[in-house]
């Protein structure tokens, strides 16, 4: 892990361990899911949060006050079955997270996955 990303992650524990669980949840599932499609995911620091690679940047995740939100670069074009992503604009849609908990119940591994794969397609 690079020293901006450590800072980063600190800061978030020392605004809110709850949000520093969240986010620590969504990396780790990012990571698993990526490692089911043997790709290797580069973790960069920008725009305050964690922007997610593989082939490109397909994502990233960020912590506010009372959420954590996982963006997706390209969400408009992801199937949303869950009915969980939210956003209006012309590329980008995101999941907001108030628990570890919405990790599971949101299907976030499944959007994940759509996103990782956006570029098979």
């Amino acid at each position: 892990m690079n020293g901006q990303l450590e800072k980063l992650l600190e800061d978030i524990g020392f605004m809110s361990p709850s949000l520093l669980e969240i986010v620590q949840g969504v990396r780790q599932t990012v990571n698993a899911t990526a490692a089911v499609s043997s790709l290797d995911i580069s973790e960069t620091v920008k725009y305050g949060g964690i922007l997610f690679s593989a082939k490109s940047a397909f994502g990233g995740v960020f912590a506010y006050k009372q959420h954590v939100s996982l963006e997706f670069s390209l969400g408009a074009n992801l199937s949303d079955p869950h009915k969980v992503l939210e956003g209006s604009g012309k590329f980008r849609r995101h999941i907001k997270l108030t628990s570890t908990d919405d990790i599971t119940a949101k299907h976030v591994a499944e959007y994940i996955t759509q996103a990782l794969h956006q570029e098979d397609k």
